[in-house]
């Protein structure tokens, strides 16, 4: 089927309804209902149950707590050097900011100050800079970690679509990664500015983080929270500790600024990576 043909289904579906539906039946209780989802998906993706940290699956509450299960401890090997992968996944892009500019697929780019909810201002620190673009299938243990270690200073929610962010749709919808709903989270650093972009998708029900839980804002608009404020709690998360989460599906992108990091040569679109594996070197 022409790419075209089989994406534009997802410029006419109620992309916020359907993925609300599903993340109810995701969130069901019911043994018979849970058991059976469950089941199907470890038999149709050969998901290994053995590194998770509770094997049994009929042991989650719910589907959405089975997708989003944590692993055992020394299930990843956390690189003590450089930028660990932030999850589980593939390589959608990786490499450097042209200018503004993010490169998406062949023929699209997206502009950075889109990414980031709009303002110039946010997106001039990481002009020229470095991005990697991971892509978490449905196969995928869908925790976000840390690629380096940082202090939490902003958190944006941008609301948008919910296009799929498979390679195929990201060849054929443009500015997709600018478009979807996302949380953007900034970083202070000791090589700078770090940014960490969960990017929301088709029916996935929510995005959560450890600091604020489940975002979803009452109003689908711009909220930011600042997270220097006087008297507010400091959030320092180490090289590999978890983030964050997806309820279904997606991808996180990550942002330095110009000359702080090297991406590891043999990594193109399609590389498989490993959360906690060494993707860069700090320069």
């Amino acid at each position: 089927m022409n790419e075209k043909l089989a994406v534009f289904p997802q410029y006419i579906v109620p992309q916020h309804l359907l993925s609300r539906m599903i993340g109810l039946v995701a969130e069901s209780k019911i043994p018979a209902v849970k058991n059976t989802f469950i089941q199907r998906f470890i038999k149709l993706y050969g998901i290994n149950m053995d590194e998770a940290l509770e094997s049994d699956p009929t042991a989650y509450e719910c589907f959405n707590d089975f997708f989003t299960r944590a692993l055992e401890d020394g299930a990843r090997d956390i690189t003590q050097e450089g930028i660990a992968s932030p999850a589980d996944g593939a390589v959608s892009q990786i490499g450097e900011i042209s200018n503004d500019l993010i490169f998406q697929a062949k023929g699209h780019h997206y502009r950075l100050d889109q990414l980031l909810g709009g303002s110039y201002e946010k997106a001039e620190p990481f002009k020229n800079g470095s991005f990697a673009t991971i892509y978490l299938s449905p196969k995928d243990y869908h925790r976000v970690h840390m690629p380096f270690a940082g202090t939490l200073t902003e958190m944006t929610y941008v609301p948008g679509k919910l296009f799929s962010v498979n390679g195929m749709t990201a060849s054929q919808v443009p500015s997709l990664f600018a478009r979807n709903e996302r949380v953007v989270c900034h970083f202070d650093t000791a090589v700078g500015p770090m940014v960490v972009v969960l990017v929301g998708a088709m029916i996935v029900a929510s995005i959560e983080t450890v600091w604020a839980g489940l975002v979803t804002p009452p109003k689908r608009k711009l909220l930011v929270k600042d997270y220097t404020e006087q008297g507010r709690q400091e959030i320092v998360l180490d090289r590999g500790a978890e983030m964050g989460r997806f309820k279904l599906g997606s991808t996180a992108i990550v942002l330095f600024p110009e000359g702080k990091v090297k991406w590891d040569e043999q990594l193109n679109e399609g590389s498989p990576v490993r959360m906690g594996q060494n993707i860069a070197t700090i320069i």
